[in-house]
């Protein structure tokens, strides 16, 4: 998978959190992820498929922070994974999948998205959309951890 690809991911949901939530995060190392185990508590998922590309995006929140975003976003303060939090949780990844999608669009990569699916529970499974190799990028905060998960695989 190539770092084209990624990046504009990234950046997206970095300006998401830091403009929508006010909450900065600090980015860790990236690795392959050899599993379905989601690392947090409520999964945002969009498959998303181009003339070159498909694949998808997961972007995964462990609770404490879900819960601040909640907060920070809507000035409401649950004390749990409800209906509002996962709702929450498709529009980030909807608007991150979104700014991706403009970034892309700006380098000549058209992308179709579905729209995002959301799990909660602990160790839910994620299902990518494609076949490729699944990079695990960490984010930690002072209200808990984010994990983005991309998995692109070449059309042909």
């Amino acid at each position: 998978m190539e770092v084209k690809y990624i990046n504009p991911f990234l950046e997206s949901f970095l300006n998401v959190i830091s403009t929508m939530a006010t909450i900065e995060l600090s980015a860790g190392r990236p690795r392959i992820k050899q599993d379905e185990i989601a690392l947090g508590d409520v999964s945002g998922l969009i498959g998303m498929i181009s003339p070159q590309v498909k694949g998808s995006l997961s972007i995964t929140f462990e609770k404490g922070l879900a819960l601040k975003i909640m907060h920070n976003m809507l000035g409401e303060c649950p004390d749990h994974i409800n209906d509002e939090v996962t709702d929450m949780v498709g529009e980030i990844t909807n608007m991150v999948c979104g700014g991706a999608k403009r970034i892309l669009g700006e380098k000549g990569y058209q992308f179709e998205m579905a729209t995002p699916m959301v799990v909660a529970g602990k160790e839910h499974h994620i299902s990518h959309q494609a076949h490729g190799k699944k990079i695990i990028l960490p984010f930690t905060s002072l209200n808990g951890k984010a994990f983005v998960e991309i998995c692109f695989q070449e059309n042909g």
